[in-house]
């Protein structure tokens, strides 16, 4: 999977480059307590993503996700499982919500329990709903959002960042047998197959791509909205990754979807600009 975590990520999944370099950058910008928050909420995501992607058999990896599903319900029971440990303190300071942290879990085993190949609208929303806007929704809470502006950013950019990833890492899902594209949009494009492969090499690839690229610039403006009604202090991070995804984006659409398709990515000139504009400045 390719979640938002990651190359803010947290796409998670992601691109550990770029994504992970991006990341760790904007949260070395938060105080300590928020800082070692968000590297534990990071720390359950790359775990269960990479249960997710282990390439096992289907059922270990789900009964490996639901061992974490007992260890986060057992948590705020207040039982801490070995799993869990590092995540007591946060939930506890930032009154982090179990159910993001099992819409999180849902959203891998969507993954775990079959390669998903040209899902539906709907159901590409829930997946980035569940792999990605819940780690917003913990994310936001540990940053200091108020609770309405929260939910409203977690829902606007954690797709922004997720629909991006996909984006980026077509040939990458593809080599693992999936393809997040959506039905309809393959449709319209013409592209009848569900084979990942064979979809990535139709020359009407862009027009699939399009409705995506669409949607994530969509998200991108309304997070932004959202964002600059908020304190300064509370989105300094949320914007720089949005600010690198945004670009990553945009690299994209000057780049093209015709093969092959170089991996865009962003300088350290560029993320470095980033974070004086968001942080410092």
């Amino acid at each position: 999977m390719r979640e938002a975590v990651d190359a803010t990520s947290p796409s998670t999944t992601a691109s550990h480059s770029a994504s992970g370099s991006s990341f760790y950058t904007a949260m070395r910008i938060l105080p300590a307590a928020q800082r070692d928050a968000m590297f534990e909420i990071y720390r359950f995501c790359r775990e269960v993503d990479d249960i997710a992607d282990s390439g096992g058999p289907q059922p270990i990896r789900t009964g490996q996700l639901e061992e974490w599903r007992d260890e986060i319900n057992d948590l705020y029971k207040g039982k801490i499982g070995a799993k869990v440990l590092g995540l007591a303190d946060p939930v506890r300071q930032f009154g982090l919500h179990r159910e993001d942290f099992l819409a999180v879990i849902d959203g891998m085993e969507m993954d775990a329990r079959e390669d998903i190949r040209a899902p539906s609208f709907a159901t590409l929303d829930l997946y980035c709903d569940r792999v990605a806007s819940a780690v917003g929704r913990l994310s936001v809470r540990v940053f200091g959002v108020e609770d309405g502006d929260g939910k409203l950013l977690s829902h606007h950019l954690g797709r922004a960042l997720q629909l991006t990833n996909i984006l980026r890492d077509l040939d990458e899902d593809a080599g693992i047998g999936r393809l997040y594209l959506p039905r309809e949009a393959l449709d319209q494009a013409g592209i009848a197959t569900s084979d990942p492969l064979t979809a990535l090499r139709s020359p009407n690839l862009s027009q699939a791509c399009a409705p995506l690229v669409e949607r994530a610039r969509t998200h991108f403006v309304e997070a932004d909205r959202i964002m600059k009604r908020c304190p300064r202090r509370a989105v300094k991070a949320p914007r720089i990754m949005g600010e690198v995804y945004r670009t990553i984006l945009e690299g994209m659409i000057a780049r093209g979807w015709s093969a092959p398709r170089e991996r865009v990515s962003v300088s350290r000139s560029r993320l470095l600009w980033i974070i004086l504009r968001y942080a410092f400045i």
